[in-house]
């Protein structure tokens, strides 16, 4: 199987990574982030999300954070919009695409949202068809994609089932995540086998935890399907909520060094993002997730 010449890497940690840290980050130390990885040569940061304070108090600094950045020309900076009001907040802060999400598993959809995958769908409907008239681009994110901690076992018809709903508001780029990290590459082969029959692979991502160590070869199983854009969290930010101590998003940096090895081209320097894990992890003050990351930083310290 061929793999792809170049990647599109999606940056999530400054939203899905530091979303679910407990202390306070300033917005100045976000839109150092946000300037550092823009410098670093990713063409989409995930940068806010307007969500109620109440629920995700990290990000009450998304307007102010989408106000402050260097936006450099071509670069698409993402914010996560729930509701019609997240909508006008994102419009408002220039957002250049808008995400929506649903799940693939009936039962983390009701525990998490109280609706079901279908219900959760419709509400999106006024969202994706004011982004539309905006000419907003209009990602859709699939959680729980390969496992949910509530049921268990996900069968790809019924991501498929998700996708198709997505499609159907117009998304752009529509992300298959493995929420809890669960998946393996047979499973992640299979998911992408059934999705593909009625989405582009090219406009379809992974986003992998490493949950149980398996993301990277998650990635590579991916590739070997045909997907060539992942998503990855600078100096492995961001735990997951459902496996108590587990790491979450897979590290851009051990992603960035995987391709790099495989000679696949992603437009990014490997070094300014390792500054970047390096220094949000000091400001966190604890060490990066980033095996890759961690070992680059020690050999120039020695």
């Amino acid at each position: 199987m061929n793999l792809p010449k170049k990647v599109k890497i999606v940056e999530v940690g400054p939203r899905d990574g530091l979303q679910n840290e407990k202390e306070t980050i300033s917005a100045d130390v976000k839109v150092e982030l946000v300037d550092r990885l823009t410098d670093a040569g990713f063409v989409n940061i995930e940068a806010a999300s307007f969500v109620s304070p109440k629920w995700v108090p990290q990000m009450a600094t998304s307007t102010e954070v989408m106000a402050r950045i260097k936006r450099k020309p071509g670069v698409i900076y993402s914010a996560l919009t729930p509701n019609m009001k997240g909508l006008e907040a994102a419009l408002e802060a220039k957002a250049d695409e808008v995400v929506i999400f649903g799940a693939a598993s009936e039962a983390f959809s009701q525990k998490n949202i109280n609706c079901s995958i279908a219900e959760s769908i419709e509400r999106f409907r006024e969202v994706a068809q004011t982004a539309k008239q905006h000419n907003i681009r209009l990602r859709g994110s699939i959680s729980t994609a390969f496992g949910c901690p509530y049921q268990g076992e996900v069968a790809p018809e019924a991501v498929a089932d998700v996708v198709r709903r997505m499609r159907d508001l117009g998304c752009d780029e529509i992300d298959i995540a493995d929420t809890i990290g669960v998946g393996t590459p047979n499973k992640i082969k299979a998911v992408y086998e059934a999705v593909a029959k009625d989405f582009p692979l090219e406009r379809l991502s992974g986003h992998f935890h490493d949950t149980y160590g398996q993301a990277l070869a998650n990635i590579y199983a991916a590739m070997e399907a045909g997907v060539s854009i992942f998503h990855s969290s600078v100096a492995g930010l961001g735990g997951c909520p459902y496996a108590k101590g587990a790491t979450g998003n897979v590290s851009t940096e051990d992603v960035l060094y995987l391709m790099q090895g495989l000679g696949i081209e992603t437009g990014i320097d490997l070094d300014k993002v390792v500054d970047a894990g390096q220094f949000i992890s000091q400001h966190l003050g604890r060490k990066a997730v980033s095996r890759a990351g961690n070992a680059i930083a020690a050999k120039r310290a020695a």
